[in-house]
């Protein structure tokens, strides 16, 4: 990255004044309203879609972007369509498996200043930019039937947490979360169960069941087809 590029985006990230803020405001909510339109319209017509989480950084010679392909091949084979953040890594290798596998899949690609560019497994017509985070995320849980959750970072993990709030809250109804990857999760869920559920009690017993923890392509796509059978819901029952 150059000294310029470096320069322009501590210039759009800086803080605003007041006035900055009012006067921005004003504007803003159109542009709000037209992402919420484009998305809502693009996803209403991919039918029951899967979504998968996972690092932009992961390369194509890692495990956990060989698995993604292989769970979101699998995914398609069901019936079920693909949703990914539309971004390089676990998100193209989600993509790709549904390529591979003939299936249905959209990008929801966020514009950011590094890092983020649409990956090439994505019909043009099913990507979909996105400015706004909260938008973003909203589409991506709005027409999930179920998440993947592959080893990623702080964007996987905020992911990841506002759809068990939304469970555990019952703003939404319950789903499948699956997270792959047994080496990357564990200290994780050891800390959930040690610190907040045995130590601290800021969540309940049954919190824990809104989650499972496998390792295989197998594995992930058998609970979420064993969910949507039990519920006569599947794509292809």
């Amino acid at each position: 990255m150059t000294t310029n590029e470096k320069d322009l985006i501590n210039k759009s990230i800086a803080p605003k004044t007041w006035n900055e803020i009012q006067t921005e405001d004003s504007w803003r909510i159109f542009k709000i309203m037209a992402e919420f339109v484009n998305g809502f319209e693009a996803l209403s017509q991919i039918g029951p879609c899967i979504s998968i989480f996972g690092s932009a950084r992961t390369k194509p010679d890692d495990p956990y972007y060989k698995l993604s392909v292989e769970i979101a091949r699998k995914l398609v084979d069901k019936g079920y369509g693909i949703i990914t953040g539309g971004g390089p890594g676990i998100m193209e290798a989600a993509n790709k498996g549904a390529h591979d596998g003939n299936g249905k899949s959209v990008g929801l690609n966020i514009n950011l200043p590094f890092e983020q560019g649409a990956n090439p497994y994505i019909d043009r017509d099913k990507l979909i930019n996105f400015d706004y985070f909260f938008v973003r995320k909203l589409m991506l849980v709005k027409y999930a039937q179920a998440f993947v959750v592959m080893p990623g970072g702080f964007g996987t993990l905020d992911e990841l947490f506002e759809s068990i709030t939304l469970i555990q809250t019952r703003k939404i109804g319950k789903f499948p979360i699956v997270l792959i990857g047994t080496e990357f999760w564990k200290g994780l869920i050891h800390w959930i169960k040690d610190q907040m559920l045995s130590k601290s009690k800021t969540i309940s017993p049954d919190d824990i069941d809104l989650f499972i923890l496998v390792d295989s392509a197998d594995e992930a796509v058998a609970h979420i087809d064993a969910f949507y059978k039990e519920h006569s819901l599947c794509p292809n029952c």
